[in-house]
């Protein structure tokens, strides 16, 4: 009679079967892969963001200037105050800063205070409807579409803010670059 027939890999429940231990460990996502996320991370009621935000502070060409990651559950104003914190002393002729209506408030006698630089809020008057294109809002708004074009920021995947940080600042390298090459 001879040996038993042998089984193929992958086919049975053994260890290299469809119901083994090994099929299991092979997956490429894991499951529930959210909860294993770990690093700073935080709850936005009002925006209905979970994770982290990225306040970041662009010039009119939309290039980067100053960028702070943190858990989502901090309020704008908040992150705001951190990017002020880290342009100062950094663009000695900057004088004017353009913000959205979420910037109102303390934030702006703040910056004025603390850092003498004049702050500018862009709000939709109170008679238009729909949709309207803000003066300079759309300026940083384009800057995080083309983070959105890199597959490392579409969804968080850093474990702690400053290896986010560091990615949104290599993106913006190569868009430089990117924007160079076109010139030449």
């Amino acid at each position: 009679m001879g040996a038993p027939p042998r089984r193929a890999a992958g086919a049975g429940p053994g260890p290299g079967g469809p119901g083994g231990d090994a099929e299991r460990r092979a997956h490429r996502q894991p499951e529930r892969q959210d909860d294993g996320k770990k690093g700073v991370r935080g709850y936005d009621g009002g925006k209905k963001i979970k994770g982290r935000k990225r306040p970041s502070a662009v010039d009119t060409l939309g290039l980067l200037r100053a960028v702070v990651v943190h858990a989502a559950n901090i309020q704008d104003r908040d992150g705001a105050t951190r990017v002020i914190v880290a342009l100062r002393g950094r663009f000695p002729r900057l004088a004017l800063l353009w913000a959205d209506g979420g910037y109102r408030g303390k934030l702006v006698k703040w910056v004025a205070s603390v850092t003498g630089w004049a702050r500018e809020i862009v709000t939709r008057s109170d008679d238009q409807k729909g949709f309207v294109v803000l003066p300079k809002r759309w300026i940083v708004e384009r800057t995080f579409g083309w983070f959105g074009r890199y597959r490392r920021l579409s969804k968080d995947f850093e474990e702690q803010p400053s290896s986010s940080e560091a990615l949104i600042r290599i993106v913006m390298i190569q868009v430089m670059l990117r924007r160079l090459d076109k010139v030449a």
